[in-house]
């Protein structure tokens, strides 16, 4: 497969492009200048302002993954502005398959109350900039004719790859506080491949 990856300097990203490569895809990773890329992948420096360079990247792929995130707490659009970016540009070039990475903070079916009613009005409130990104974002992406998944992870960790992460459809895992980027990385990488997920909204967790 020929797989785009945004945000491929960044953490997730970073370990998107390592599995990519290693199972013999056929990897554009897209990066802002001077950030560090995994080897083995076609690196394309552009901005999301950069209509034809993005339209380029993404010509010819089989799916594009945005593992794209804010630095920081303060505010921020970079979702938003990549996703609208590569969507427009999936339009142009007929690329269909589009897998975002969002956050299991933002509002969803699945919480229990202790999360409902008390991490979460925490946690919106500390990362309210980056949340209200990812949110945009998700409408961006939800109102496209693309064949769109949202995937809402937890707290991300540097542990190694397990396999034996928990997965579900259009609803947030109870006691799912974490996973490791790792583990996210593979599940980008399986609904790349399979459509069983096309239009919905996958949590992922330990």
């Amino acid at each position: 497969m020929r797989i785009v990856v945004l945000g491929a300097s960044g953490r997730t990203g970073r370990e998107v492009v390592t599995q990519a490569v290693a199972e013999g895809h056929e990897v554009v990773a897209v990066a802002r200048a001077g950030s560090d890329v995994p080897a083995g992948a076609m690196v394309v420096r552009a901005g999301f302002d950069d209509a034809d360079a993005l339209e380029e990247a993404v010509r010819g792929a089989d799916a594009v993954i945005s593992a794209l995130g804010g630095r920081g707490r303060g505010p921020t659009t970079v979702c938003t502005d990549g996703v609208s970016a590569v969507l427009a540009a999936m339009e142009r070039t007929q690329v269909r398959r589009l897998v975002v990475v969002s956050a299991a903070g933002l509002p969803g079916e699945g919480d229990d109350l202790a999360v409902r009613w008390l991490v979460k009005p925490i946690l919106q409130r500390v990362f309210r900039h980056p949340y209200a990104d990812m949110a945009r974002m998700e409408e961006i992406v939800r109102a496209s004719d693309r064949d769109w998944t949202i995937v809402r992870p937890p707290q991300l960790t540097d542990g190694p790859r397990t396999g034996s992460y928990r997965r579900a459809l259009d609803r947030h895992l109870a006691g799912g506080h974490r996973v490791a980027r790792a583990d996210l990385a593979a599940e980008l990488l399986r609904l790349t491949r399979e459509g069983d997920a096309v239009g919905h909204l996958v949590a992922v967790a330990d």
